[in-house]
């Protein structure tokens, strides 16, 4: 059996989430796919953060941007009312608690003084480890309930689309929404990337799935990611089960779960017949591989300079 280990937000149980640190960390361990998630500045930049408001758990305030500027402290704005450089004081190396539960301050290793990566640096370090064999899923965070923070879904898929090509990106990459929009419009800029259709409970409406209606597909979720433009189906780990995988392969729709963190949720996957799993600790799929016996994939080494 083959199924694909994608490191989610890098490696986001062992280095900070969305950081250049992060991603060498999932690189060097070996991973498929890294994933990753991008926004749109106010200056039209595309940066890394799972969060359409700055978070107070993955970034903390360090300075303005410049002497006075009205929009400090950066932390709890909307990330596209910020520019690059606002953006680029942050720390975003150390993960601060909001309660004692928060389970990847206990394992993640802090990196202090790390900025937040625009697409392009994160595409320059995995040129830099030489990674063409590793695919780049970038997940375009939108919310169209949530329309003065998120960008035009055409315009934004665009720049993606475009940095990917810039960096000879787009054959070795994905492009992920829980916006289904995004998905119609990425299908017909780059019809040859893979799409994944992201979905999770509160998702399951048509203003996320690109006005499609579950009940039109008497509740088929396979069938309404092929009719949305979806090449891969990627559902939060609880909503699968034998039925589902049943109808992904009907739909010959590969099916791709996350967040995936213990091993015996994993290996229940595995047996169910799904194409990957989507992680925040690679090392342990890694074990769980290979106590399968498992083919894993090769960790990554630099080959190229990275200064300069």
């Amino acid at each position: 059996m083959h199924a694909e280990i994608h490191g989610h937000r890098g490696a986001r149980g062992l280095r900070p989430e969305n950081t250049l640190p992060g991603f060498a960390c999932a690189l060097e361990l070996g991973v498929d796919a890294l994933e990753l998630d991008v926004a749109l500045t106010a200056d039209r930049r595309l940066v890394l953060t799972h969060d359409l408001t700055v978070s107070a758990v993955t970034s903390a305030d360090t300075r303005p941007a410049f002497y006075g500027d009205p929009l400090f402290p950066y932390v709890g704005r909307p990330v596209g009312e910020l520019t690059l450089a606002q953006l680029r004081t942050l720390d975003c190396g150390v993960r601060l608690p909001r309660h004692p539960e928060d389970r990847f301050v206990r394992t993640q290793t802090p990196v202090p003084d790390t900025r937040m990566p625009t697409l392009g640096a994160v595409l320059g370090l995995v040129d830099a480890y030489g990674a063409d064999g590793v695919r780049l899923h970038v997940e375009l965070k939108s919310d169209p309930t949530r329309p003065e923070l998120s960008a035009d879904p055409r315009e934004f898929t665009e720049m993606v689309v475009a940095e990917l090509d810039r960096h000879h990106r787009l054959g070795g990459a994905a492009i992920l929404s829980f916006d289904w929009r995004i998905l119609e419009v990425s299908r017909s800029l780059a019809p040859a990337t893979r799409r994944y259709a992201l979905i999770e409970r509160a998702t399951m409406d048509s203003v996320w799935l690109n006005g499609l209606r579950l009940e039109d597909f008497d509740g088929d979720l396979p069938a309404a990611a092929v009719a949305a433009g979806g090449t891969t189906l990627s559902p939060e780990h609880v909503l699968v089960d034998q039925e589902l995988a049943r109808l992904a392969e009907k739909a010959e729709l590969p099916l791709v779960p996350w967040t995936v963190n213990e091993p015996g949720r994993a290996a229940e996957l595995l047996d169910l017949g799904v194409a990957g799993l989507v992680t925040d600790y690679p090392d342990r799929m890694r074990t769980l591989w290979a106590d399968r016996g498992m083919p894993v994939p090769a960790p990554v080494t630099p080959v190229r300079r990275t200064d300069g």
